[in-house]
């Protein structure tokens, strides 16, 4: 794969949502394979070495951008995982899930630190300053 379509994701905590990037020229990044079903959303870490990954799966999962080596998975979500955002500080993810719940998760671990619940229905997205 050397050229991609983007329908959204984030950089550096921009959120790019409803931008279309069509081909895109991909150089030499590796492929990211390792989810079951439609990956959502993909988020960069500020530092640029690390892209997080928000799936139908019920996962969020966290690539090695320089070998797409999937370092961790992260599970818990109960149902399809529609977005993902990372701190500025790249320690935590954030994601949202049609079980309508947000999780906060601590990147170097995969520990999920907080369940945010209470909405009545989905949450498709979320974002982080």
């Amino acid at each position: 794969l050397s050229h991609a379509r983007l329908d959204a994701c984030s950089f550096n905590g921009t959120n790019m949502s409803g931008t279309k990037l069509d081909d895109v020229d991909l150089g030499q990044l590796p492929m990211l394979q390792g989810h079951k079903v439609t990956a959502n959303h993909v988020c960069v870490t500020p530092d640029g070495k690390f892209a997080v990954s928000a799936s139908d799966d019920n996962t969020v999962r966290v690539w090695l951008i320089a070998s797409g080596e999937c370092v961790r998975t992260l599970s818990g979500h109960t149902n399809d995982v529609k977005s993902v955002c990372v701190t500025a500080d790249g320690r935590y993810a954030v994601s949202s899930s049609t079980d309508k719940t947000v999780r906060v998760w601590l990147l170097n671990t995969g520990e999920c630190v907080r369940t945010l619940s209470g909405h009545g229905n989905a949450v498709n997205s979320v974002c982080v300053t």
